[in-house]
């Protein structure tokens, strides 16, 4: 049954001494958690990293099994990605925690006017769609803030709404997977050992960034040869036709459809022996900890694209690089794609000028070819940082890019 109404209730500061995950400079704001007021149950969690640069600005997560833990960690990646991007942002992310019903439109819907009015009352979190949510959920946010503030013209509702609404789609638009591909793109053009054409790539969740991520992967040559998603893993180390899977994706039993040449096909329980398949390219684009001290032996790639936010740890990520030769691109760098769309979009609402130029350039021009810059000069920066201290692995040196960037006020917009 769905609440009547949820709130946002603040949670105690919790300890902030992990030694591997919390920075000096860094320290969480707020969390909450979202509570139905009639009987005190937990529908989610709220996290406000950090408003240095601006609001927190990050995704909104719906899905079964998820923790504060989670929430936090995200916020905290949002932090980082929108400072390296020199977006005027800083870091926030919230989840709904459904249970094990499926929802009807309608009791969609519902929910998301009541988590509306309850995001409302956080003016410094700027919600945006992530796993889970889309841009007509993000719209109902909108409107609903829309309505109690008796205008159209606000920067409180979110970003990521529809582009009939004036919005910049990040789903529709595939704007984190174009991220994701400007990245090895890049890569490719400082790393001699990394030549796509031919390379051979797995996509672990086979979703609204995988797939678009594949379908770009594949056009300028490399080979898909594992591919997720939540109902089965299919490899074939001759390749799988990203076009074919990216029709069946959204159906009923997603990639479990397929009906091509598969070499292996995994079922639900071992969907993670996937991330073991021997490749150049593994990009994981599901939940947080694919990779762990659990499977890092197993790893058989060069390169890891990180389209999941989260996807390992910094002692996992060192261990690969300093003794499996493994290059993992950091999340905040490579996959911000998103969020730099969501950036421009609040702009456009708010600052004519802004809009006027970049409608002269076409939206989606404009914002790609944002993306690409702002994504190829943090990989070129990083990956010289890298380079220059053997000592770093990628995470190392992209925290102290956006640790940099958290102190200025420079934006790219």
């Amino acid at each position: 049954m769905l609440p009547k109404s949820l709130k946002a209730v603040p949670l105690p500061d919790k300890d902030q001494t992990d030694r591997f995950t919390i920075n000096p400079e860094l320290v969480a704001e707020k969390s909450y958690k979202i509570v139905d007021p009639d009987n005190q149950s937990i529908w989610g969690y709220i996290a406000i990293d950090n408003t240095q640069r601006g609001p927190g600005l990050g995704g909104i997560r719906m899905v079964q099994n998820l923790s504060l833990n989670e929430i936090m960690r995200l916020a905290r990646v949002m932090t980082l990605k929108n400072s390296a991007a020199c977006l005027p942002y800083g870091g926030g992310k919230a989840g709904v925690s459904l249970r094990s019903f499926e929802l009807t439109s309608g009791q969609r819907s519902e929910l998301l006017e009541k988590l509306a009015d309850c995001l409302y009352e956080l003016p410094d979190y700027a919600p945006a769609p992530d796993m889970g949510t889309n841009e007509k959920d993000i719209q109902i946010i909108h409107n609903n803030h829309s309505q109690k503030l008796g205008t159209e013209k606000h920067s409180r509702g979110g970003a990521g709404r529809p582009v009939e609404n004036g919005g910049v789609p990040i789903d529709d638009w595939g704007l984190t997977a174009h991220g994701l591909f400007s990245s090895i793109k890049v890569l490719e053009s400082l790393d001699p050992k990394l030549d796509l054409s031919g390379s051979k790539f797995v996509v672990q969740g086979f979703g609204n960034v995988g797939a678009p991520a594949a379908l770009k992967l594949q056009e300028a040559g490399a080979v898909l040869v594992g591919a997720s998603d939540i109902h089965t893993a299919l490899w074939n180390p001759n390749g799988l036709d990203a076009q074919a899977l990216n029709k069946i994706r959204k159906e009923p039993g997603g990639l479990s459809n397929y009906l091509l040449k598969v070499d292996k096909k995994f079922s639900l329980e071992k969907l993670d022996w996937l991330l073991e398949a021997p490749c150049d390219i593994l990009i994981p684009s599901a939940r947080p900890d694919a990779i762990t001290a659990r499977n890092a032996d197993r790893i058989q790639c060069r390169y890891i694209l990180q389209g999941a936010n989260t996807p390992s740890s910094k002692p996992v990520e060192y261990y690969l690089h300093h003794h499996r030769n493994i290059l993992s691109l950091t999340d905040f760098i490579v996959n911000a794609g998103g969020v730099i769309g969501c950036a421009v979009e609040r702009l456009l609402m708010m600052d004519d000028s802004y809009a006027e130029k970049v409608k002269q350039a076409g939206v989606k021009t404009y914002v790609e070819n944002l993306i690409d810059k702002t994504i190829s000069k943090n990989v070129c920066e990083t990956y010289s940082r890298l380079q220059n201290n053997k000592d770093f692995i990628f995470r190392d040196a992209a925290w102290e890019l956006a640790l940099e960037r958290l102190n200025t006020n420079e934006v790219w917009l």
